[in-house]
């Protein structure tokens, strides 16, 4: 489903670990995508509220728990950088979407990174 929301789909997600070698481009794609997935499910589904906008972003967030595996698996993690520009990103596309008075620390509550 392409993203219909021109911001988003104009915009690019992850952009401060594509430009540090650290980060494996293959592996930073996998988080660009869940990022994707998440606007589509956002689309798609037009939460109505902030819990239910959480329940979709503690979602990807869960995506990205796994993911950091595949950083450590690359010689890389998701460390302070990584963190900063992941949870960036998960408040942009809240805000995207008429959601910014959204708590970034809601956003990512299930993190373990």
């Amino acid at each position: 489903m392409p993203i219909t929301e021109r911001r988003v789909a104009e915009y690019a997600f992850l952009r401060q670990l594509y430009r540090d070698s650290y980060y494996p481009d293959h592996v930073v794609d996998l988080g660009r995508a869940i990022l994707l997935r998440l606007c589509e499910r956002i689309e798609a589904e037009r939460p109505a509220d902030l819990p239910a906008l959480y329940a979709l972003s503690r979602a990807a967030t869960d995506e990205f728990n796994v993911l950091a595996d595949e950083f450590h698996a690359a010689g890389s993690e998701i460390e302070t950088v990584a963190r900063e520009a992941i949870a960036e990103d998960f408040w942009f596309v809240a805000s995207s979407y008429g959601f910014s008075d959204a708590d970034v620390e809601e956003l990512i509550a299930t993190r373990d990174w």
